[in-house]
This record gives structure tokens, C-alpha cells and sequence, in this order.
């Protein structure tokens, strides 16, 4: 069984559902759907543990219930837990509102991080390491775990040297122009020699990987988006999936597409059973 980890933000979110558009200086109406345990790393990783992986997240919670409720909801899940440190203060809060076609809109409310890099990355036992955190101070660590796991990271950021990884992912919606229209310059700028796949994201559009000397695109399924919250997450769960049993990047790819697409037509973190008859 593979060993995952998986660095980023765990949160609670809020939930409110538009009635109409989300447009500035409107007056709109709404509705609340409740909380939910959500954030890049618990997004990617619970999709993971329900294909069977043994996946560890690495990332930061508060004292308050609602980080005793993201270790409950991770250990249920089957995700371990253990390295995840909790901090005095509240956990990551995060407002989502879900617009009538699906779309949504991210509102951080508040951010729990930890006081430095996580260190105890330099030796956790990993078959696959995957980075799904904005911090700048990562590089050396993730640098030193080359040689021992293939290092996965999402970008951006996308500057000199900030992602030692051996494949980057990354929404075309994040790029600037000039990244867009460049990937594969743009990913050895930012992860180096070790670099062997730009991974971009298009939403409606599929996904596409990028080599040194080839491209190739999957489109993805037209379904009707519930709700495109996290389904980035859940893509870069079935390209981790996929890669760390063993496929090549092409198949891979095709195997993330139909993760993500079905985390936009189940609204969310698909249920395990929907995982499964996709593993």
C-alpha cells in the first residue's frame, strides 16, 4: 500500500448557496447548507484514503471544536491524523459561496499555521509527497525528500526554485499570462532539474500535461456542476492515486480528470463508494 503525504491547509467551512449570480453590489439571496470539513489537504487526502492508500496529512489546527472536528472527520475517513499540531487559537475558517451554475467563491476567514516549516517532513516515511500550501519556505525540505519519494507539489507559487518536485500541478486559472502560455518553462523555473511533468487544470476544458519534448491533452466529461468547490483537490487525488500505483503520466491524467469531474457533479468530496468503482 502506498504511503501518501500530504502538506496543506485543513478548515471548516461555512456554506451558503446563491439564488442568483454572485454579482458586485448585489443584493442577493441565499441559503445556509451548514459546515463542512474542507481545505486543500483534507480535499486531496480523504479521496486517497478511500481508494485504500495510507495517507498522512501534515498541517495545523486550533484548539477550538472545530479542529476536534477535522481530526475526527480525517480519522473517520481513514486519513492518520498524527501529524497534524494543533495551535492555541481557532482552527482555518473559510466562507464558500456556491453560485447557481456550481461555481464558487472562496472567503478566508481566518488562517491557523504553524510558527515554521514543517520539519518532521524531512523524515516521515513516504512513497509520495504532495504539497498543496503557498509557502515560500519549503524548497529545502522538499529538496532533501527527491531521492527517497516522488515529490508532487501544486503551484503557485511558480518563482526560482520554490518547488523542488519531480511533477507540478497547476490551475490555469492561478498562471499569470506569460506561465499559461509557457508551463513546461514555467515548472523548471520553479522546481528544477528533477522536473518531469506540468500538470495544468482547465476546468470544463480537462487537464493537459506538459514534458520537455511532448503534450498531451484529456478532455473532461460534460456534467452538471453541484459544486466545483475542492474538485481541484480531488483531481490532484487521482493523479497522486494513479502515479503512486504505478501509471504512466498519460493515464494518469485521464484517471484525474474523472476524480475531478466527479468531485463537480457530486458537489464535493465524492462518497467513497463513487471513489471506488473509480479506483
Amino acid at each position: 500500500m502506498p504511503r501518501i503525504v500530504v502538506v496543506g491547509s485543513v478548515s471548516i467551512d461555512e456554506v451558503v448557496t446563491l439564488r442568483q449570480p454572485l454579482r458586485a453590489g448585489a443584493h442577493l439571496d441565499g441559503r445556509e447548507r451548514g459546515r463542512r470539513v474542507g481545505g486543500g489537504a483534507a480535499n486531496t487526502a480523504i479521496p486517497l484514503a478511500f481508494a485504500g492508500h495510507a495517507v498522512t496529512v501534515v498541517s495545523a489546527v486550533g484548539t477550538d471544536p472545530g479542529g476536534s472536528t477535522i481530526l475526527e472527520r480525517l480519522s473517520e475517513a481513514g486519513v492518520d491524523p498524527a501529524q497534524v499540531v494543533r495551535r492555541a487559537g481557532s482552527s482555518t475558517r473559510s466562507l464558500v459561496v456556491v453560485e447557481p451554475g456550481g461555481e464558487r467563491t472562496v472567503v478566508s476567514l481566518h488562517r491557523c499555521r504553524e510558527e515554521g516549516p514543517p520539519r518532521r517532513l524531512r523524515t516521515l516515511p513516504a512513497d509520495v509527497i504532495y504539497v498543496r500550501s503557498r509557502d515560500l519556505d519549503l524548497a529545502s525540505i522538499l529538496a532533501g525528500r527527491l531521492d527517497s519519494a516522488l515529490v508532487v507539489a501544486h503551484v503557485p507559487p511558480s518563482g526560482p526554485a520554490v518547488r523542488p518536485a519531480h511533477v507540478l500541478v497547476a490551475s490555469a486559472a492561478d498562471l499569470a499570462d506569460d506561465e499559461r502560455l509557457a508551463p513546461w518553462e514555467t515548472g523548471r523555473r520553479a522546481a528544477g532539474e528533477p522536473l518531469r511533468w506540468v500538470v495544468v487544470t482547465r476546468g470544463s476544458g480537462g487537464a493537459e500535461a506538459h514534458a520537455a519534448d511532448r503534450r498531451f491533452h484529456v478532455p473532461a466529461r460534460d456534467v452538471e456542476t453541484v459544486d466545483s468547490t475542492g474538485a481541484g483537490d480531488v483531481f490532484a487525488a487521482g493523479l497522486l492515486h494513479a502515479l503512486a500505483s504505478g501509471a504512466p503520466m498519460e493515464s494518469a491524467l485521464a484517471t484525474a480528470v474523472a476524480w475531478g469531474t466527479c468531485a463537480v457533479e457530486c458537489g464535493g468530496i465524492p462518497p467513497r463508494e463513487r471513489i471506488l468503482a473509480l479506483a
